[in-house]
């Protein structure tokens, strides 16, 4: 058995044990015999069970922080087409990620806190400098007139990972709609885009 395949298996007993349990109330014993080996083993991969969640948040956006990056050198692309790409690619990989969950409304509000915190600064993390290109591109060709991309890439970050979730502050369809409007509002002004120019940003 290679090394990745017990990597992957203990991914995979973590991700199983919370479609049912809060990560507070498993243990690393616990994650360890659901992935059929013993916990000095998984010791050898991971130091704690917050490395494991860890790992368990940047497989599930692997593949939305793949299209992030082919779509970062996609000059022949609008930027805010690509923006608007990567933040679809990000959703979907949250929506999978709560349906595995089952039925993540009834896990307490520290549980969503906390695991809500994993990916807010997972996502930041990795797509802020992707973003941030993107924006420098827009500046260059003059589609985008902002002095600061990378704060600009911060604010469209959070927000939206806070939407994406939608476990730290839960929201009605209507809000997040609302939401996503005043956000759209503030991108058009403050990049001097024409009113209504980047209402394809809410198919995200």
């Amino acid at each position: 058995m290679t090394n990745d395949t017990k990597y992957t298996r203990i991914l995979d007993a973590l991700q199983t044990l919370l479609e049912s349990k809060d990560i507070q109330n498993i243990s690393v014993s616990e994650i360890a015999r659901a992935a059929d080996m013993g916990k000095g083993s998984l010791y050898y991969y991971f130091p704690s069970k917050e490395a494991i969640l860890e790992a368990l948040v940047e497989r599930d956006y692997e593949k939305p922080l793949e299209t992030a990056k082919n779509l970062a050198v996609r000059t022949d692309i609008s930027p805010f087409t690509r923006m608007a790409m990567i933040f679809q690619a990000c959703r979907n990989s949250s929506v999978q990620f709560r349906e595995r969950r089952n039925a993540p409304s009834s896990a307490s509000a520290p549980e969503q806190a906390f695991i809500h915190q994993k990916y807010l600064t997972y996502l930041t993390a990795e797509l802020k400098p992707v973003l941030t290109n993107i924006i420098r591109q827009g500046i260059e060709i003059g589609e985008i007139h902002f002095d600061h991309p990378a704060a600009l890439a911060e604010i469209v970050l959070i927000v939206l990972a806070v939407k994406l979730d939608n476990t730290l502050i839960p929201s009605t369809a209507e809000e997040t709609e609302e939401t996503i409007s005043g956000l759209i509002s503030l991108l058009e002004k403050g990049t001097e885009n024409p009113a209504g120019s980047l209402n394809f940003l809410r198919a995200f």
